[in-house]
């Protein structure tokens, strides 16, 4: 999507915000705040779910107004926006989304390729179609195009299919391309590393270093924030104002428990300037000759600008789950396991054993058949050839964030995890709710009414609550907050059991996986095939080359 350019030139930064105030639901989101972005400037947008930060997205692209304030671009800015979600894929093929050209260029491109197909290339039509392509700098979007949707994880052979072909995820990706290669000079990004696989995390990380324009982001990803952005805006939605911060997401965490002890202190010396001033008051309230004194007194209570208390700021959740009952040493192992979908081999002659205790991550582009592993050893489809033992005292838990899990839809959110663990008491089930991102009231909806999100997240705490000891996980941090991301690592660190799973969240990798499985597709493309890194994911990065090996990323 494409905004205008603002409306108020001469502007000190690329993105202006003046004495901003937005009110919605009754409920006062922003007060009399404002921030500055400069030209080339790496911003992260930060707070709770419900803050307000998808809200001022909106009025930043003129979708939704203030109540009060002003929200200026330079007038010669352009600004690209990624939502989260792309809308209903078009007849449009991948290269010519990622190109951005208008209804005319696909026509001249679509004529171009024609002739080019069938070889008719002394057509005077092919002739004009070159030209008028050429003078619209067609030729030069097409190979930036191509470089940036391949890095993004798109073959070659991706790249003339239409977008209708393609899932949610990969249409996303797409558009992505079409903003690097646009190069707005602000780029806004609503969850970036939402669809993308880890390698293609790594490129866009590196790609976005080196961007020359502004870049204002919303994400849940600790690592990749740290490493591209330089300054932190926070909305603060007790005291209902942007706060800017330099440095990156952990610089970010540190000041602000600083700022937040500032402000403890500050509000405890203004508690004390009141008693006092209060203690004068009623002492010389009935005193003629304080009379003057005490009106002074009251006088400067009331123009006193009080200072709310402060509230600490949220921290990661740390509760004792139960332990999984032990399995045997060897708790799954796959011999000679082939697998294929339809003519596509995913698996030929594959060799795989998980013992007690082991941390594991896979790893690989997407389509290389890291979903379809992790189903082959949770059981939910079966190999074609070889074989699946697992231990005699394995018990599997499979978390997806799109499988349905049984949920009883007359079941309370509160009733259906209290039911998963009898012993677990009301008081610490509210609360690991809460962590999840369950605020008090939601605790007593049917599950019934759930949304998918709220689903995956319920079915993640029953896992917790009572734990199998195989965990098998896929994706289990989307539609997780930071906070409710480090209080699962917390979680799954505290695990005795064995855990394999996939995830694109590289802090949530770094933390827990010991052992990396690189899955990717055979040169010739026969099978899948996967590399066992006994280390963690910068062991895996540094002895696999992608560490600094960009065609790496890319192929």
């Amino acid at each position: 999507m494409l905004a205008f350019p603002g409306r108020h030139p001469y502007t000190p930064g690329v993105l202006t915000i003046h004495k901003l105030t937005k009110t919605l639901g009754g409920r006062t989101l922003l007060r009399e705040t404002g921030m500055t972005i400069n030209w080339g400037e790496r911003v992260a947008l930060v707070g709770p779910n419900g803050a307000g930060k998808s809200t001022l997205f909106r009025m930043i692209l003129g979708e939704d107004d203030p109540d009060e304030g002003t929200i200026e671009r330079d007038e010669y800015a352009i600004t690209g926006y990624l939502p989260q979600e792309a809308g209903e894929p078009s007849d449009e093929t991948v290269i010519e989304i990622a190109m951005g050209i208008t209804p005319e260029m696909i026509g001249l491109l679509r004529t171009i390729r024609e002739h080019e197909k069938t070889g008719d290339l002394s057509h005077p039509e092919f002739a004009k179609a070159q030209d008028q392509f050429t003078a619209l700098n067609g030729y030069q979007l097409e190979p930036k195009a191509k470089k940036i949707l391949a890095g993004l994880g798109f073959r070659q052979t991706d790249f003339n299919r239409p977008a209708r072909e393609y899932s949610g995820g990969w249409v996303m990706r797409a558009h992505l391309a079409r903003l690097l290669v646009m190069e707005p000079d602000l780029l806004m990004l609503d969850e970036p590393t939402n669809h993308l696989d880890l390698l293609s995390l790594l490129w866009l990380q590196r790609y976005l270093l080196n961007y020359s324009g502004a870049v204002l982001m919303i994400s849940h990803d600790r690592d990749f924030m740290d490493a591209i952005i330089e300054t932190v805006v926070e909305i603060d939605p007790d005291r209902a104002e942007l706060v800017t911060y330099n440095g990156n997401y952990s610089k970010y965490l540190e000041q602000r428990e600083q700022r937040y002890e500032q402000l403890v202190q500050a509000y405890r010396n203004q508690n004390k300037e009141i008693e006092r001033v209060q203690e004068f008051i009623d002492r010389f309230r009935q005193v003629a000759s304080k009379a003057s004194q005490v009106q002074s007194r009251i006088k400067q209570l009331e123009k006193m600008d009080r200072i709310e208390k402060p509230r600490a700021p949220r921290k990661a959740f740390k509760f004792a789950f139960p332990q999984p009952p032990r399995s045997n040493q060897k708790v799954i192992e796959l011999e000679k396991a082939g697998q294929a979908y339809g003519d596509k081999v995913i698996y030929r002659d594959l060799d795989l054993t998980i013992e007690r205790g082991d941390k594991i991550v896979l790893v690989g582009p997407n389509g290389s058949g890291k979903s379809t592993l992790l189903k082959i050893l949770a059981g939910e489809i079966p190999i074609n050839s070889g074989k699946r033992e697992p231990g005699y005292a394995t018990r599997i838990g499979y978390y997806s964030q799109h499988r349905a899990e049984a949920l009883n839809d007359d079941n309370t959110v509160l009733e259906e995890v209290l039911g998963t663990c009898p012993t677990l008491r009301e008081e610490d089930a509210r609360a690991i709710l809460g962590t999840f991102l369950f605020r008090r009231t939601d605790v007593e909806k049917r599950c019934g009414v759930l949304s998918g999100g709220e689903k995956s997240r319920l079915n993640l705490v029953k896992f917790l609550v009572d734990p199998p000891n195989l965990l098998l996980m896929d994706e289990p941090t989307t539609h997780l907050d930071i906070l409710s991301i480090d209080s699962l690592v917390n979680a799954l660190k505290a695990y005795e059991g064995t855990l394999v799973f996939i995830s694109h969240d590289v802090h949530f990798i770094r933390t827990l996986a010991e052992t990396t499985l690189h899955i990717t597709r055979a040169e010739d493309d026969t099978h899948s095939v996967v590399t066992r890194y006994t280390g963690g994911y910068d062991y895996f990065l540094e002895k696999s080359g992608l560490a600094d090996d960009r065609s790496a990323v890319t192929s």
